[in-house]
C-alpha cells in the first residue's frame, strides 16, 4: 500500500486538531470524537496540553484508507512552538493548512504559507468554523486568493475548479476548451505543482465537510516516487516516559530494517528498535518501507535536520527565537552540572538555543515567546527536578552592514602561519551568511580554501555593536597564505576569525532587531489608544477594519515593543481586545544608538573574539590592533573598493 506523510498546520484556535479528532473519525480510527476543551483529544497527550487546550509537542496518528495510508503529524499552532512546526515540513509529502472562517488568513497563517512555499509542500486548505455568523463561502474564497494564492480554488465546484485548473496550464487550456473537464491526474500535478491549492469547507466540530475533505485528499494528494537505495531524513528528537532517546525520522528510500548499522557526523549507531506511533501508542516493526515515519531507538548522537543514507544536510530552518532570558538556578547548584542536563532539552528543541556566559557563569536560554518559557520552566522541573526562574527577557539582535569592506587576519605566533584575506558585502535581508571564494589555486591551494570555508561556517561571528550574531551579508575568499612547514589546521581558523572581525571594525554596522507582524482586535472607543500605542513603538499600522463591534488593526511592530502588549491590551479592553503576532523578520533598529549604548558592548576587550591580529618578531608573537594589521599584511588582497571593478 501506498503511504503519504501528511502536516496539518494552522494558526492557533483555527481548529487543527478539531479537524485531526474529525479525521480520524472519519475514517474508522476514533468511535468517540474527542475535544479540545475537554482535553480528551487523541492527539493531544501530554498534561500540559491538556491544561492549556493548545498543541505544543508534534504527534502523529495513522488513518489507514481504502489506497493509501496517511501518516497525519500534528503540529503546534501557537506562534511560541512554530520551530516544533517547521522540523516536520521537511519530511511532508503534503500539508493541510487549517484557515478559520470566522477569522480569515491571520498573522502566523502568513508566515505557515512562506513556509510551505519555502519548502515547496503542496498544500490543501481547509476552510473551518463555517457554520459560524459571518463566515461566507465566496468572500472566504476570494480573500485566499487574494491573500495566499490566486491558485486557491474549491473543489467542490467543478466547473469553476475546471476553469481554474485550466488557467494554470496552457496544455490544459485546449483540453478544458474541447471537453470543459480536466482530468484527474492533471489536477494532482498542479496540485504537485504548488499551482493549484486544492480548498473544502466546513465544521470540523459537526463533522460538516470532513469526509469529503478527506476522499478528497485520498483521491488528489500527490504520491511520490522513492529511489530503490536506502535514505532517511530526522527531524525530531524525544524521549519517551521512560526516558529512552527517539529519533524520529521518514524514510525516503529502499526500507530500514531493525539492527541496522545508522551513521551520520560523527556517530555510528544501531537501530535498536522501529516504533509505528499513533497517539500515545506504538507498534514494534521489523521494517519500515519508504514512506513511512519511524521512531527509532538506540541512535545515541543523532540530531534533528540530519539525513541518513544518500539524503544530505537538511535545510536550516527559517524561524528562531528573538527573545533571550536568563536562567536563574537554585542556591548552591553547581551551573556547569545543570547546563549538561538542559543540553538534553536542547537536543528535543535545536531553537531552545542555550548559550553558556563563561565570564559571568551563566546559563541564557534564547526563546520564541512567554507561553514556551513557561512550559520550559515546567519541562525542567518535572524531566530534572529543577527550580529554576528566568529573569528579565531581552531581545535577541542580529547585525550587518551597510557596503562592501575587506577583512584582513594574520596569525603567526612561535611556528604557526596563517593569513586570510576576506571580502565583506552586504546581502539580501533574510539571506543569512552565503560563502564563497575567488582565490585563485596558485595563490592558496584548495585544501587551505575548503578549511577556511569550513571554519567561515562552523560558528556565528560576533557583530562589533553589541557581538550578536552577523547575518545577511556575503564573505569571500579573496586571498590567504599558508606556510609549508608550520601551517595547522587551527592556524587558519585563527586568521579567519581575526579576519571577519578587522572588517567589521572598518565596516559602516547596522543593529538588525526582530519585527513581528500583527493583528489586534479591540472594541471600537479603544481605537485611538491602540494606534497610539503602536505609532509610539515605531510600528506601522494598515487603515483599521472594522468587524461587527470590534475594529481590527494589522500592520508590523519591532518584537520590543509588542512582546508585552498582549497584558496590556487585555486590561485597558477589559479583556475584550485580542493581539496575535507572528515573527515578520529582522530589520534595522529603529532605536540603534540607545541599544548600543546600554548593551554596553565593547569590541576590543573582547578577549574571546579579538579584531587585530598575531604578528611574529625576533622569535616570538605579539598583537596588532585592526587598524594597523592591513599595512603589516604580507600580501595583498588582489581587490580595491575604491576603484570600479575592471
Amino acid at each position: 500500500m501506498e503511504r503519504l506523510a501528511v502536516g496539518i498546520l494552522a494558526h492557533v484556535d483555527a481548529g487543527k486538531t478539531t479537524l485531526s479528532e474529525g479525521l480520524l473519525y472519519a475514517c474508522g480510527k476514533l468511535k468517540k470524537l474527542g475535544r479540545v476543551d475537554h482535553g480528551d483529544a487523541f492527539l493531544d497527550t501530554d498534561p500540559m496540553e491538556k491544561e492549556r487546550g493548545i498543541t505544543i509537542f508534534s504527534k502523529q496518528a495513522v488513518l489507514p484508507l481504502e489506497t493509501v495510508e496517511l501518516t497525519l503529524l500534528d503540529t503546534p499552532g501557537h506562534v511560541d512552538f512554530s520551530a516544533e512546526m517547521e522540523r516536520t515540513l521537511s519530511v511532508l509529502d503534503c500539508a493541510i493548512l487549517v484557515v478559520s472562517g470566522s477569522d480569515g488568513v491571520q498573522g502566523h497563517t502568513h508566515t505557515l504559507w512562506r513556509l510551505l512555499e519555502r519548502y515547496q509542500v503542496p498544500t490543501f486548505l481547509f476552510i473551518n468554523k463555517m457554520d459560524l455568523p459571518g463566515a461566507d463561502r465566496g468572500e472566504l474564497l476570494a480573500k485566499l486568493r487574494e491573500q495566499l494564492d490566486e491558485g486557491c480554488a474549491d473543489f467542490l465546484d467543478k466547473p469553476a475548479l475546471y476553469e481554474q485548473a485550466a488557467l494554470c496550464d496552457e496544455g490544459l487550456l485546449e483540453d478544458y476548451l474541447e471537453h470543459g473537464s480536466v482530468p484527474d491526474a492533471a489536477l494532482t500535478a498542479l496540485i504537485a505543482q504548488r499551482k493549484l491549492f486544492p480548498c473544502w469547507f466546513g465544521s470540523a466540530l459537526k463533522l460538516e465537510g470532513v469526509a469529503d475533505f478527506l476522499q478528497g485528499l485520498e483521491q488528489y494528494a500527490p504520491r511520490p516516487v522513492y529511489p530503490a537505495h536506502f535514505g532517511a531524513r530526522i527531524f525530531k528528537i524525544s524521549r519517551d516516559e521512560q526516558g529512552a532517546r527517539l529519533a524520529w525520522m521518514k524514510i525516503t528510500g529502499g526500507s530500514l530494517k531493525v539492527k541496522t548499522l545508522l551513521e551520520g557526523p560523527g556517530w555510528q549507531d544501531k537501530a535498536d528498535q522501529l516504533r509505528v506511533y499513533s497517539g500515545r501508542k506504538f507498534q514494534l516493526a521489523e521494517e519500515a518501507p519508504a514512506g513511512s515515519i519511524v521512531a527509532v531507538t538506540g541512535l545515541s548522537a543523532a540530531a534533528a535536520g540530519q539525513g541518513l543514507g544518500f539524503e544530505g544536510e537538511g535545510t536550516p530552518p527559517a524561524l528562531t527565537p528573538v527573545l533571550t532570558y536568563r536562567v536563574e538556578l537554585p542556591q548552591g547548584q553547581d551551573p556547569v552540572t545543570a547546563l549538561q542536563k538542559l543540553r538534553q532539552l536542547e537536543e528535543e528543541d535545536p531553537q531552545l538555543h542555550l548559550v553558556w556566559n563563561e565570564r559571568l557563569q551563566e546559563i541564557h536560554a534564547q526563546l520564541m515567546g512567554e507561553v514556551q518559557l513557561e512550559i520550559l520552566q515546567r519541562l525542567i522541573r518535572e524531566r530534572f527536578d529543577l527550580e529554576v526562574s528566568f529573569g528579565q527577557g531581552g531581545i535577541v539582535y542580529r547585525e550587518t552592514i551597510a557596503a562592501p569592506v575587506i577583512g584582513v587576519g594574520h596569525y603567526e605566533p612561535l611556528r604557526h602561519y596563517a593569513e586570510v584575506h576576506l571580502l565583506i558585502e552586504p546581502g539580501e535581508r533574510g539571506s543569512g551568511v552565503e560563502l564563497s571564494t575567488a582565490c585563485p589555486e596558485d595563490v592558496l591551494d584548495r585544501n587551505w580554501q575548503r578549511l577556511i570555508l569550513t571554519h567561515l561556517a562552523e560558528r556565528a561571528h560576533p557583530g562589533v555593536l553589541t557581538g550578536s550574531p552577523l547575518t545577511d551579508v556575503k564573505l569571500t575568499l579573496l586571498a590567504g597564505r599558508a606556510h609549508l612547514k608550520h601551517t595547522e589546521g587551527g592556524d587558519f581558523r585563527q586568521a579567519t576569525y581575526r579576519a571577519v572581525r578587522q572588517g567589521l571594525m572598518e565596516a559602516e554596522n547596522i543593529l538588525l532587531e526582530p519585527w513581528y507582524a500583527f493583528r489586534l482586535e479591540v472594541p471600537a472607543p479603544q481605537v485611538g489608544r491602540a494606534m497610539s500605542d503602536l505609532q509610539r513603538m515605531g510600528g506601522d499600522c494598515d487603515p483599521p477594519e472594522t468587524v461587527g463591534e470590534t475594529t481590527v488593526l494589522t500592520g508590523v511592530a519591532p518584537v520590543a515593543g509588542l512582546r508585552d502588549y498582549g497584558r496590556e491590551v487585555a486590561a485597558y479592553t477589559r479583556g475584550m481586545g485580542r493581539l496575535s503576532c507572528s515573527l515578520k523578520g529582522y530589520f534595522p533598529c529603529h532605536d540603534q544608538q540607545a541599544v548600543v549604548e546600554a548593551m554596553g558592548y565593547d569590541p576590543e576587550r573582547d578577549v574571546d573574539n579579538p579584531t587585530g591580529s598575531v604578528f611574529c618578531a625576533h622569535g616570538a608573537g605579539y598583537n596588532v590592533k585592526w587598524d594597523q594589521v592591513k599595512e603589516m599584511a604580507y600580501m595583498d588582497s588582489g581587490l580595491s573598493l575604491d576603484a570600479p571593478p575592471p
